[in-house]
């Protein structure tokens, strides 16, 4: 298994990486998207919890298609759509994110609302500018998110 460390600093890398490119990836085929099972987190059932997976860039993301991804292809997403419909629709389904999985499918497990926060301070600090089709502004945004997270 590998050290955690390594792992967190994966999904750091992977998001100032999308920040930056403002692309994220995932793999599909004609069945739908690439998902796994988290190690860490239960549903009510006991059952783990699905993961969607996406990568900061396409050379991780092919690094995957192989056994039972082996016919997946490369699906590119623009960052703003990655935020407002995936993370969002990934939560309002109860799933979580995997980010940059390795060939070996160990990746970080986020929950989709705590990353966008995670990506809109990026974007801050980044000063980059996304515009969104449902929020005002990124302020919106993230203030919808912490009320939906934090109920403030």
């Amino acid at each position: 298994m590998k050290d955690s460390i390594e792992i967190i600093e994966r999904h750091k890398k992977f998001v100032e990486q999308i920040c930056e490119t403002e692309l994220v990836y995932t793999l599909e085929n004609e069945e739908g998207f690439a998902i796994s099972y988290s190690n860490n987190y239960e549903d009510e059932d006991g059952e783990p919890i699905q993961l969607n997976c996406f990568w900061s860039n396409e050379a991780l993301a092919k690094s995957c298609i192989k056994e039972e991804w082996s016919e997946f292809k490369i699906y590119s997403i623009p960052l703003d759509k990655f935020i407002e419909y995936w993370c969002i629709g990934i939560d309002h389904d109860g799933f979580m994110i995997g980010t940059d999985f390795d060939s070996n499918l160990y990746g970080h497990e986020a929950d989709p609302l705590e990353l966008i926060l995670e990506i809109i301070e990026k974007l801050k600090t980044l000063d980059k500018k996304v515009t969104f089709e449902n929020f005002e502004n990124i302020d919106d945004l993230e203030n919808q998110i912490k009320v939906a997270l934090h109920g403030e």
